[in-house]
């Protein structure tokens, strides 16, 4: 039995995920605190009591995401592209094109059928697309984060926003609230300013099928379906989709221990 872990320190959220031989045995998720080598130990020590294991019954651990560096219990850290790549192709084989939608950046990646990276775009300049973004919106709508995707898909019709900006869509946002335009036919306007915006990033690796979501944004029905459109493919989407990268890594600790 072959017992490796993969980390994934994101900026919002750290995922820690467990693998026994090629099987999923246990993975958890909670906020990114502050002290991110702190909530490395914290991640990791939940994922291992639902395991029943110890640290020490794991053979190799690789660290992923931001703050991949500072994770003092890992062997390796490997970027989140090349480990996002890993899990969505591990997950679904079919996968070329990957949206990673994470806390404060997306990512377009496309790979081949090793799931090895053959080309990214990176928005790391903007939080447009994001959790972040997707938290301020709620926020400015007095709106529960969860529900912005379903009541989206309830919307009349889409507002129009013109910047997909996190400071001019706030503004925006608030203008139409205080003309009376319905909360839902703003969201559905957000998803599509968002979607046109990743829409543009996966053009700059260039789409082929089959097309997978990562990260904690593909929970949310309205922006999926907007860039479904888009793209004019159905997204793949797993379970648990902020997962991906910490089973990549896992996936490679699982290679390097083979490799030995």
């Amino acid at each position: 039995m072959m017992l490796v872990a993969g980390i994934d320190i994101g900026s919002l959220t750290a995922k820690a995920l467990i693998l026994e031989d090629s099987k999923i045995r246990a993975y958890a998720i909670i906020p990114t605190g502050v002290d991110s080598e702190g909530t490395s130990k914290k991640v990791m020590n939940s994922a291992l009591e639902r395991a029943e294991l110890s640290l020490e019954d794991l053979e190799y651990v690789v660290s992923t995401g931001y703050g991949r560096v500072i994770v003092p219990f890992a062997n390796k850290n490997i970027t989140e592209i090349s480990c996002h790549a890993k899990g969505a192709v591990f997950l679904f084989p079919s996968v070329r094109t990957i949206l990673d939608m994470g806390g404060q950046d997306c990512k377009a990646i496309r790979c081949d059928a090793s799931g090895k990276v053959q080309n990214f775009a990176m928005n790391d300049k903007c939080a447009a697309g994001t959790g972040r973004f997707f938290e301020i919106i709620a926020e400015t709508m007095e709106l529960p984060l969860e529900e912005l995707g379903g009541l989206s898909l309830e919307a009349m019709s889409a507002a129009k926003i013109s910047s997909a900006c996190v400071v001019f869509a706030k503004s925006e946002v608030l203008a139409l609230l205080r003309k009376g335009v319905d909360k839902k036919n703003i969201l559905a306007g957000i998803n599509e300013a968002v979607a046109l915006r990743v829409f543009a990033l996966l053009n700059r690796v260039g789409i082929e099928k089959d097309f997978a979501i990562t990260g904690g944004i593909a929970k949310n029905v309205g922006v999926v379906r907007k860039v479904e459109e888009k793209v004019g493919l159905k997204a793949l989407i797993a379970e648990e989709p902020q997962i991906v990268g910490a089973l990549g890594a896992a996936l490679f600790a699982k290679e390097a221990l083979e490799q030995v």
